[in-house]
């Protein structure tokens, strides 16, 4: 939506003014939701149908009517209630805090008998029904060209809108009739053809006479009667609950009473409701009243909106419980701003981490011609990759009031770092004499690359095939083979001293001041912080791969082949290193770098590329395993001791440091002891308070010297490193980069989003933070994805994204200020490891533990479980191949387990959250692990238990399909459905119904219109035979639409 317009209810709101004064800022500084103003619930009495011997199908429409335009605008719907005259509707009417509704506000209930379950043919009619009762209007001429470019049309009555300059037809593409409404004004397009895009458009009000309105209304429904009230009028009443006769047409005869009773999330009163059931006509609507503490409401209260979460959604339901009492549920469903914030913080890193390798590989120095012209295709690649990034941001940048990525622009190519339609949805549970209670659940397109297609397979196909022809590509492009374990290994020692380095300085300075300030305390402490990170910087450079590297890069110099190439082969044997034990004594002159196996010796006549012998036939040892002496070129002109002195100065230095600090502090502690105590103060006096800095000064400085020497060798040798494996993978290993790339930013987007929502969650809950700092959250991500065409595709880009998230930590920081954009969340790090802080407001941040206050990094454990549940599946398990859905889920019920472990031996499982099911969480993993290893088709009860006990450990859940939309709102219902009926006692006989008003008319129907303008799931008969029954929508909600 354009310039942060929301659309409600077809009434637009400028979240901007919002922004600027937001509501509900408590006294921590807390962005909190705004509840809705006004909720109610709808039933009728003594309904009577057109035909004498039925009962009516009875649907409510709510419309509003604007006091000051006088424009009457649907609002939203109630479920049919089939074969009833004295109907209880379980959906409920709900109106934001953000709709401008006043008491004056007018409200009109329309009772209509629907005759056709089809949303959209229904809708529609109910829309002709309503024109066909205004006055008549006569036709005029509109050309298309006239319609206002940035009008906002909303079609089937959504609460949701978007800018379009296009019209689109909703009704009737044979009949050549359409349904607009523009700018919350509603008109009917009539058109010869079915084309609705000619320049020569009719653009009319129907009048009562027109034959196609008419027949379209009473083929779906019919009107049975209406009544009219106001919000003030219900506030003012008798227990906030009215009757109101429901008037015919004609407005003559009473065509029965409506029911309007306001809803309140809190505790609710006993009221007998014994002989209410699904099926009795003698339903009574039950009486709810506020709690007399605001505790739900405070619970309700986390930050939810303003920086992360916005443009809300809600639905309210009633549910019959097994003991006849009710319970009051809300949906809320929210666009989350990670969607975009996330993937444009990572585009820029990506684009400095590889500007930042482009400049390390020019500081190499000279190189042999075979290895510079290497050199010169890498940085050209690179180049590439950040050009196109640039563009891509610069696109993201032109984007504006936008908060989620529609499915419908999946394979849109400036789009797809995005996630496909984030969203988070939460359900909040009213009951009888209970706590409120909230679950939470993020749906997100499955993180894959739309754009890129996957003709050729998914991340986990490419990447496994890639490793394996790798070997060949070293060979031709002449370079060192290295293994994903040494190139991250590289990755990892460039990342480490890009940090330590700076640190061990700004340390050695510290120490420098503490001496000039003769502070004892002072310089212990700096001494010992300078004293730890130098020795992790130390450990971080003993290994072998830095040794070798700098081997490597010496014979890459210009001349070394052909002074090599002088060398005899028993010079080359009798030539041994002086950093191994037991050297090979016919070592050829070059070896292979870690990866490569011992090689035959090299004769004379044998050309040797660059020393590297990538040309020649690699034999495997006894073990198969490599040892040092095997993984280094030798030459006898290089110092293979330079190394080892050079990184030897560093601790060398250290000591030296150490020492002196030791003597500094012994020699002042004795001068103080020897000097009477009247004439300390003259000592003390007389002493130079330079000299600790003065005797200090030169060895820091060495200290220093040395330090930045290791660092430009180390740099250079793992630049040669990530320069051979860059040469070798060229191009498949660039395009592979950015297809990974892509996947992991529609991934982290969706965990931070989840992560986030969590913490606001649990803020005030000292037994989950306590879990957070010291073990970390579960982040279950719930597929549906079928194993069988571009599908598999999708799991296998996805099973590599959720798996790179492993690589991601989490620290709370405290805001500069309570600004909403002091709140965003920052992304830091390289592609190796992301650091994502999330802000949090001073008030909030000083009631957390001491831990996270100190930056502890709170780690997150993301596992994946898929079960394809559509006809593709079927075929993959009839005909196909499942073994990728096997070997994920059992991979991952490894980590689950192994995740459990750690946190019971770390946190009491008291402090677990308690569920109303007493199924212990080992039993549930037993149950799970025979489920994973249980050959059965569309075996969901994976999912279901995965499910279950991520809510058990704490976790953050997911659900993903292909977008979100269909499959993702199937389960989520289900999942909704299965809480109220596990932890809330939902009533057998209200189960389908509760599952099927939540698919119809809840938040789900809501996304699917979001994203496709459309009120359709995107499912056909043929595929929904192929689905598990539980996995079905209701009849009228699904068929053929563009997706």
């Amino acid at each position: 939506m354009e310039d942060g317009t929301q659309h409600l209810g077809h009434c637009m709101v400028d979240m901007k003014e919002l922004s600027a004064n937001p509501e509900g800022l408590t006294a921590a500084g807390v962005l909190t939701p705004k509840l809705p103003q006004v909720e109610f619930s709808l039933a009728c009495n003594d309904l009577v149908a057109s035909g004498r011997d039925r009962k009516p199908n009875a649907l409510v429409q709510v419309s509003v009517i604007d006091p000051n335009k006088q424009h009457l605008v649907s609002h939203a719907y109630t479920e049919i209630v089939e074969a009833n005259k004295d109907p209880l509707f379980l959906t409920g009417v709900t109106f934001p805090s953000e709709y401008p509704a006043s008491p004056e506000t007018l409200v009109k209930l329309t009772v209509y008998d629907a005759k056709d379950k089809s949303q959209e043919s229904l809708r529609t009619s109910l829309y002709l029904h309503y024109l066909l009762e205004e006055e008549c209007y006569k036709e005029f001429p509109l050309e298309e060209s006239t319609v206002p470019q940035q009008a906002t049309f909303a079609s089937r009555g959504s609460n949701s809108g978007s800018a379009s300059s296009s019209l689109e037809p909703v009704l009737g593409h044979s009949r050549g009739c359409g349904v607009y409404f523009m700018c919350v004004r509603v008109y009917v397009v009539c058109t010869s053809q079915c084309a609705c895009r000619s320049l020569n458009i009719s653009v009319v009000r129907f009048s009562p006479t027109c034959s196609a309105a008419g027949t379209v209304c009473k083929r779906t429904s019919s009107f049975l009667g209406s009544a009219t009230f106001s919000i003030g009028d219900l506030l003012r009443a008798k227990d906030e609950r009215l009757t109101l006769s429901l008037r015919s047409s004609d407005g003559a005869c009473a065509a029965g009473t409506v029911v309007v009773s306001r809803l309140k999330m809190g505790e609710m009163e006993e009221v007998d409701v014994d002989n209410i059931t699904t099926d009795i006509p003698s339903q009574k609507c039950p009486l709810v009243c506020e709690s007399a503490s605001h505790a739900c409401a405070d619970r309700e209260n986390n930050p939810l909106t303003g920086p992360v979460f916005k443009n809300p959604v809600c639905k309210v339901f009633r549910f019959q419980t097994v003991d006849s009492k009710w319970m009051l549920v809300r949906e809320q469903m929210e666009e989350c701003t990670l969607s975009f914030s996330i993937p444009k913080q990572l585009l820029s890193l990506y684009i400095q981490e590889d500007m930042s390798r482009v400049h390390d590989l020019r500081d190499l120095g000279e190189l042999s011609p075979h290895w510079d012209n290497l050199r010169m295709e890498v940085m050209t690649r690179y180049g590439g990759i950040i050009n196109s990034y640039q563009d891509t941001l610069a696109e993201l940048d032109k984007v504006t009031g936008r908060s989620f990525k529609p499915s419908c622009c999946k394979a849109q190519k400036s789009l797809e770092f995005i996630p496909i339609n984030l969203h988070t949805q939460r359900m909040r549970v009213t009951c009888p004499r209970k706590t409120d209670a909230f679950y939470d659940i993020i749906t997100v397109g499955a993180p894959a690359a739309h754009f890129q297609g996957f003709k050729c397979g998914g991340l986990q196909r490419l990447l496994s095939r890639y490793e394996a022809e790798k070997k060949s590509f070293s060979t031709a492009y002449q370079c060192i083979y290295y293994s994903p374990e040494h190139t991250a290994k590289a990755q990892e020692v460039l990342s480490t001293m890009s940090v330590l380095q700076p640190l061990i300085t700004s340390l050695a300075d510290q120490l420098l001041q503490a001496a000039q300030e003769r502070s004892s305390t002072g310089l212990r402490d700096a001494l010992k912080s300078l004293s730890d990170k130098t020795e992790q910087f130390v450990h971080t450079l003993k290994d072998e791969l830095v040794k070798s590297a700098l081997l490597a890069l010496h014979a890459a110099r210009p001349g070394y082949v052909s002074k090599n190439q002088k060398q005899t082969t028993a010079q080359g044997g009798q030539h041994q290193g002086h950093i191994h034990q037991g050297s090979d004594q016919n070592q050829t002159p070059v070896q292979g770098l870690p990866g490569h196996s011992p090689t035959t010796m090299v004769t004379e006549s044998r050309p040797v590329c660059n020393n590297v012998e990538g040309s020649q036939t690699a034999t495997r040892g006894e073990s198969g395993s490599l040892k040092h002496q095997d993984s280094i070129p030798h030459h006898k002109e290089y110092d293979e001791e330079e190394w080892d002195r050079v990184w030897a100065n560093v601790a060398k230095c250290l000591n030296c440091v150490i020492a002196m600090v030791d003597k500094l502090q012994e020699d002042d502690k004795g001068k103080q002891e020897s000097v009477p105590e009247q004439q300390l103060a003259d000592v003390i006096t007389s002493h130079n308070p330079g000299d600790w800095r003065e005797q200090l000064c030169p060895l820091v400085t060495r200290l220093k010297e040395c330090v930045m020497e290791v660092v430009e060798k180390a740099k250079k040798a793992m630049t040669f490193v990530l320069l051979q494996e860059a040469a070798c993978s060229i191009p498949q290993g660039f395009l592979l980069q950015q297809r990974r790339d892509v996947v992991f930013s529609q991934a982290l987007a969706a965990l931070a989003c989840g992560f986030i929502m969590k913490l606001h969650a649990g803020i005030q809950d000292k037994s989950f933070l306590r879990q957070l700092h010291l073990v970390g959250l579960v982040a279950q991500f719930e597929s549906l994805l079928s194993t069988y065409s571009e599908e598999i595709g999708m799991l296998e880009d996805m099973e590599v994204g959720i798996s790179d998230l492993q690589k991601v930590v989490f620290k709370i920081t405290e805001a500069k200020t309570d600004d909403l954009s002091d709140l965003q969340p920052l992304v830091c790090g390289r592609r190796d490891h992301f650091t994502v802080e999330v802000p949090l407001p001073r008030l909030v941040f000083q009631t957390l533990p001491e831990e996270i206050k100190e930056g502890k990094p709170l780690r997150v454990f993301p596992v994946l479980f898929n079960v394809g549940i559509n006809e593709q599946q079927t075929i993959a398990e009839r005909f196909g191949d499942i073994s990728l859905q096997e070997r994920i889920n059992q991979k991952n019920f490894e980590m689950l387990e192994a995740y459990y472990k750690s946190l019971s031996e770390k946190v009491p499982l008291e402090c677990l959250p308690c569920f109303q099911t007493q199924t212990d969480v080992k039993e549930l993993l037993e149950t799970l692990g025979q489920n994973v290893v249980t050959k059965k088709r569309k075996n969901v009860e994976i999912l279901w238990i995965a499910a279950t006990i991520c809510r058990r450990l704490n976790g953050i859940r997911f659900t993903s399909c292909k977008s979100a939309k269909d499959r993702t709102s199937m389960s989520v219902t289900l999942e909704q459905c299965a809480l109220l009926r596990d932890e809330h006692q939902l009533g057998k006989d209200f189960f389908i119904r509760a599952l099927d008003c939540m698919r119809r008319e809840g938040c789900r129907i809501e996304n699917v219109q979001k994203n496709i303008r459309g009120r359709k799931y995107a499912f056909n008969m043929l595929q929904l035979m192929a689905f598990p029954k539980c996995y079905r929508p209701p009849e009228g909600t699904y068929g053929k639409v563009d997706s």
